[in-house]
C-alpha cells in the first residue's frame, strides 16, 4: 500500500484581489471632489497669518481691478447687491479675495454692501508670506 501525498491547500486569492479592487474603485468614484468657486486670477497681498480653512457652505467674492466675481461667476456691482440681498443665513462665512492692485474705493464698495445686508462673518484672504532662512 502506497501513501498518497496530499497537496497543501492554498486559498485562491484571485477573488479576494478582485473584491479589493472593486471596493477601491467604488470609493474613488463615490468621493466628491469640489473645486473652490473661483473665477478671477488674482495676485493676493501676503500675510504672515496662518491659512484659512475653506468651508463648504460659504460666500465667495473676488475683486480684481476690472471685474467682480460672486460664487465663481463674473457679475457687476448691481447684480452682486441683488445676490447678497437674497441671502437669508446672515452668519454664513463670506470669503473675500481682493487683488493687491485694486483701488481702496472699490474695496469699500464691497464692504459697504456686506455691511448693508448684515453679512459680518467676513474673511479677507491673503497669500502666505514665504519665510526666508
Amino acid at each position: 500500500m502506497t501513501k498518497k501525498r496530499r497537496e497543501p491547500l492554498t486559498p485562491d486569492l484571485t477573488a479576494l484581489i478582485d473584491v479589493v479592487f472593486i471596493l477601491l474603485i467604488f470609493f474613488i468614484v463615490s468621493s466628491v471632489f469640489k473645486k473652490e468657486e473661483l473665477a478671477l486670477q488674482l495676485v493676493l497681498p501676503t500675510s504672515d497669518a496662518s491659512q484659512l480653512e475653506v468651508e463648504i457652505k460659504q460666500i465667495n467674492i473676488e475683486l480684481s481691478t476690472t471685474k467682480i466675481a460672486f460664487g465663481g461667476v463674473n457679475v457687476d456691482l448691481k447684480s452682486l447687491e441683488k445676490s447678497l440681498s437674497k441671502i437669508t443665513k446672515k452668519d454664513k462665512p463670506v470669503i473675500v479675495r481682493i487683488d493687491k492692485d485694486v483701488p481702496y474705493e472699490s474695496v469699500i464698495k464691497i464692504l459697504n454692501l456686506l455691511q448693508k445686508y448684515s453679512l459680518n462673518n467676513l474673511a479677507l484672504v491673503t497669500a502666505t508670506a514665504k519665510k526666508s532662512n
